[in-house]
């Protein structure tokens, strides 16, 4: 092919007034550093939470063995606050368990390969669990979506296939990979 043919190909998006006053916005406020990369994070949320297998108006998604559904903070603090605080690293063992199963059987990412640790984040972070960095031995979250350090601790443990030890009780969560 000619490099005529491999160029990249220019795209127009008409938008209506209000779609462009919101992005405008976000990138006002530094949310957003501009259109293109705001489009581009939209495609790859698109493309890693798998919308187009999305049951709509129902609104169910389903991905490999789990139904996801979207909750606020708030719910999930309730949720907690019926659980025994000596249960909350039990707790998040069992769902780092279901996020594990889960993640190998729809997107085939072995969860407690280090090297593909940064494909994990990236869907905890895609899925809105927070932002996610390996630094050294730690294991840091930023805007964590829970705030209990014991929750994540025993969620990371059993998705990673880790040992975990937190030295922060406060976000951002930083945790030490102890083996």
């Amino acid at each position: 092919m000619s490099p005529k043919e491999h160029s990249v190909k220019r795209t127009t998006i008409i938008l209506d007034e209000e779609e462009r006053e919101y992005i405008d916005s976000l990138i006002k406020k530094g949310r957003e550093p501009g259109i293109k990369p705001l489009i581009s994070k939209m495609l790859d949320v698109y493309r890693s939470m798998r919308i187009y297998d999305w049951k709509y108006p129902g609104g169910e998604y389903y991905i490999g063995i789990s139904r996801v559904a979207f909750l606020n903070v708030e719910f999930i603090d309730i949720l907690l606050k019926y659980i025994p605080e000596e249960k909350w690293r039990e707790a998040g063992q069992k769902i780092g368990e279901i996020a594990k199963v889960s993640m190998e059987a729809s997107i085939d990412i072995e969860t407690t390969n280090r090297e593909k640790w940064p494909d994990v984040f990236k869907r905890l972070r895609v899925q809105g669990f927070g932002d996610f960095y390996l630094k050294d031995k730690f294991v840091i979250i930023r805007t964590p979506f829970i705030n209990h350090s014991e929750v994540w601790g025993g969620f990371l443990e059993s998705l990673l296939g880790v040992s975990l030890e937190a030295r922060t009780l406060t976000p951002p969560l930083i945790f030490e990979v102890i083996s």
